[in-house]
C-alpha cells in the first residue's frame, strides 16, 4: 500500500537550462554545435553580467535565430525573486524562488561608497548553530554555481545603472566550505574581469571551521578573505552554541586559520556573535583574548539580532561595551557589526523562515519526514 510519501512526485528539472550554469567554454560548445560563432558567448554572458539583461529578446546585437535557440534552451535567470524588502537605511534583501521550490535568501547593504552582497550557498545549514534561523530545519541541498552568481546578478539589478556591487561576503545562507567547489566556480566569474569585475579582495568567505577545507582555499591561491565564526572561547560552550565544534575543536580550527594566513597573506577575521548572558562576560572576553593573542586577530563583534522563537537575546549595550574595553585592553583588535536592515528581517534565515511558516511548502515537510 502506497504511503503519502510514495504518492508525492519529485520535482521535474528544469526544461530549459540556467545560462549562468554553463562555463563560457560550454557555452561556446554549444553555440558551436548549433553552427553560430563560438565567440558569441562573451556577447551573451555580457549581456547578463554587465548590460541586465533579464530575456535574451532584449540582446538585441545577436542573430534573430540564435535569440530564439537561446530562448528555446536555456533561461537567463532561473531563480526568480519571491519577495523583496527595503530596510530604512536602505539595505536591499531578496527571497529567491528556484526551479525545485526551495528559496534561498541574498541581501545588499550599502555603505557610503560601498554596495555589498551577502550571499547564500545552501538552502538552510546544516551547521546548527544554535542562534541560526538559517538551519532551523537543516539543509535541504548545495546550491549549484549559477545559482550563488544568480544572486549577485539580482541584487546588482537593484542598483542604479551608474552602480555597481564592489564587495561580497558569503555570509548568507548554508556553510561556504561545505560547498566550496561550487563556491569557487561561482567566485571565478563574480571576480573575472568579463565577469562581474568584483575583486578577489574584496570577498570575504565566512564559515564555522571545517580545517581540511580552509587549507584547501588556502592552496587555491586566491586572495578571498577569511572569517572564522568562534562565537566562544571555550571547547564546552562552543559545541553548546555550534554543535559541529564536538567534531572539529577549536584548536585545529585555529591553527587552520593559522595557515590561510602564511600561506596568503590575508589576516583572518575571528566572528562572534554576542549573545546576552551566554558568551558576553568578563570572563569570555578574557579566555578570547587568550586564545586570539599573538595572532594579529581581528575580532567581528555581532551583536545578536533576535529571531522570533528562538530564546536568545541581545546583549545590553552596558555588557557589549564592557566587552569590547576588555577584549581592546587585551591586546585585540575589535570592530561591532553596524545593525543593518534590522526593521525588515534582514538577519540570515529570517525571511525564508517567516515566508515557510506563511506559506505551505510540501517538499521541506516531505524532507523532515526522510530518516537522517
Amino acid at each position: 500500500m502506497k504511503t503519502p510519501l510514495d504518492q508525492v512526485a519529485e520535482p521535474a528539472p528544469p526544461i530549459r537550462q540556467p545560462l549562468l550554469q554553463l562555463s563560457p567554454t560550454e557555452l561556446s560548445s554549444w553555440l558551436k554545435d548549433r553552427h553560430f560563432q563560438p565567440w558569441y558567448a562573451k556577447a551573451i554572458r555580457r549581456w547578463v553580467l554587465f548590460k541586465r539583461a533579464t530575456t535574451f529578446e532584449a540582446m538585441s546585437d545577436l542573430p534573430k535565430a540564435l535569440r530564439t535557440q537561446l530562448a528555446e534552451s536555456f533561461v537567463p535567470l532561473a531563480t526568480q525573486t519571491a519577495l523583496a524588502q527595503e530596510a530604512n537605511d536602505g539595505t536591499r534583501k531578496l527571497l529567491l524562488k528556484m526551479w525545485d521550490g526551495e528559496d534561498i535568501e541574498c541581501v545588499m547593504i550599502p555603505d557610503h561608497a560601498r554596495r555589498t552582497a551577502c550571499i547564500s550557498t545552501q538552502v538552510g545549514c546544516g551547521m546548527g548553530c544554535v542562534f541560526c534561523a538559517s538551519g532551523l530545519n537543516g539543509v535541504m541541498r548545495n546550491l549549484e554555481p549559477g545559482e550563488i552568481l544568480e544572486q549577485l546578478v539580482h541584487l546588482r539589478n537593484l542598483l542604479p545603472e551608474e552602480e555597481r556591487l564592489s564587495h561580497i561576503v558569503v555570509m548568507g545562507m548554508g556553510e561556504p566550505l561545505a560547498n566550496l567547489d561550487h563556491l569557487l566556480s561561482a567566485l571565478e566569474d563574480a571576480t573575472a574581469k568579463d565577469g562581474l569585475g568584483i575583486g578577489a579582495r574584496h570577498v570575504t568567505i565566512s564559515t564555522v571551521g571545517i580545517p581540511v577545507k580552509i587549507r584547501r582555499l588556502a592552496e587555491t591561491g586566491k586572495q578571498y578573505s577569511l572569517a572564522v565564526s568562534l562565537h566562544a572561547p571555550n571547547e564546552a560552550l562552543r559545541t553548546k552554541i555550534v554543535p559541529t565544534n564536538d567534531k572539529t575543536g577549536l584548536a585545529p580550527i585555529l591553527e587552520a586559520a593559522d595557515d590561510y594566513f602564511k600561506r596568503t597573506g590575508r589576516q583572518v577575521t575571528f566572528e562572534y556573535v554576542v549573545l546576552r548572558d551566554i558568551n558576553d562576560k568578563p570572563l569570555e572576553a578574557q579566555q578570547l583574548i587568550d586564545i586570539l593573542k599573538g595572532r594579529g586577530a581581528h575580532v567581528n563583534l555581532i551583536p545578536f539580532n533576535e529571531v522570533a522563537g528562538l530564546p536568545y537575546r541581545r546583549p545590553t549595550d552596558e555588557r557589549l561595551n564592557r566587552f569590547v574595553e576588555i577584549l581592546r585592553d587585551g591586546g585585540l583588535f575589535v570592530h561591532v557589526r553596524k545593525r543593518k536592515g534590522s526593521d525588515i528581517n534582514a538577519a540570515c534565515g529570517q525571511l525564508r523562515r517567516q515566508h515557510r511558516q506563511e506559506t505551505p511548502h510540501e517538499p521541506e515537510a516531505i524532507a523532515s519526514e526522510l530518516p537522517a
